[in-house]
């Protein structure tokens, strides 16, 4: 017993002792790592080069399709596996944001976030089966869900890379 009770200060002065060596991380800059955000998907997207929602929603004026990357605000995401999020624009329309290839995910918890996506955006138009799936991913009733009837048209987002801030 006066064996351990000799060796406690020992054990907490080692743990407590700061190394002199500072460890290294091999992210790369604009990383989850260095700054404190999550990325999925593309694991080189960086936040540089983003651009608002309401500069977006003016280059797909004169487009269909760009290839960019947009910040803005999580409002929804599907909450069976996050397969699927809705960001939104400028106007107070939502943009669906889909994920290349279904190879990533993002976070269920994402809503209220701030996201960059990088990717093409496009203006198309959503038919009825896949509004009615994507509001049984987010959780709505049947009757929300019967209620919908009409094919929409929106701006839509497939995303290679998602950054989550905070």
């Amino acid at each position: 017993m006066k064996k351990l009770i000799l060796l406690l200060p020992l054990a907490f002065f080692a743990c407590n002792n700061p190394s002199e060596e500072t460890p290294q991380t091999s992210e790369t800059p604009g990383t989850a790592a260095q700054t404190g955000y999550e990325v999925f998907g593309d694991s080189t997207l960086t936040l540089e080069g983003a651009i608002d929602t309401d500069e977006l929603l003016a280059q797909l004026e004169s487009t269909d399709s760009v290839m960019v990357k947009v910040e803005g605000s999580v409002v929804d995401v599907c909450q069976k596996k996050g397969c699927w999020m809705e960001m939104q624009l400028a106007d107070g329309r939502n943009m669906t944001v889909r994920f290349k290839d279904y190879e990533f995910f993002v976070p269920m918890n994402s809503t209220g976030k701030t996201a960059v996506v990088e990717g093409v955006a496009k203006v198309e138009t959503q038919d009825v089966n896949w509004l009615k799936h994507k509001a049984s991913d987010a959780g709505k009733t049947q009757e929300e869900i019967d209620a919908i009837t009409e094919p929409i048209t929106e701006v839509t987002f497939m995303a290679n890379g998602v950054i989550i801030k905070g």
